[in-house]
């Protein structure tokens, strides 16, 4: 009888060890989750304070007064525009490509008669 209480008695600091370490362990889990909610807290409300300072920064007025501040822009004027006939042709060339390139040698390989989809020169055809 006296093992019998003994051995009781024993599995009885054993079960209390176990629920002692269970309770620890949700304990430690308990306060890392606050620590986690926390942080994500934290972080949310960065994101709104970032979002709030991107709203202020993108608003219209404030990018318009900038602009008029520091860029010497105005609306485009009549005189400004110029007729199409009066445009070059084709660029100068200042510098010829090496000779074995072979992509600068492709367009002067092609034939010239071959339809890109661009206005036809007026002065040619009259």
């Amino acid at each position: 009888m006296r093992i019998l209480n003994l051995c009781v008695v024993i599995l009885l600091v054993l079960a209390a060890a176990y629920v002692y370490e269970i309770k620890f362990e949700s304990t430690l889990r308990a306060e890392r989750l606050a620590q986690m909610r926390s942080e994500i807290r934290r972080e949310r409300d960065l994101i709104a304070a970032l979002r709030a300072e991107w709203e202020k920064l993108g608003n219209p007025a404030r990018l318009q007064d900038i602009i008029r501040r520091h860029l010497p822009l105005g609306p485009a004027q009549g005189f400004q525009f110029d007729s199409l006939d009066r445009l070059p042709q084709r660029p100068p060339q200042i510098v010829q490509p090496p000779a074995d390139d072979a992509i600068a040698a492709q367009p002067e390989s092609q034939d010239t008669e071959t339809p890109t989809g661009s206005v036809p020169n007026l002065r040619e055809q009259r």
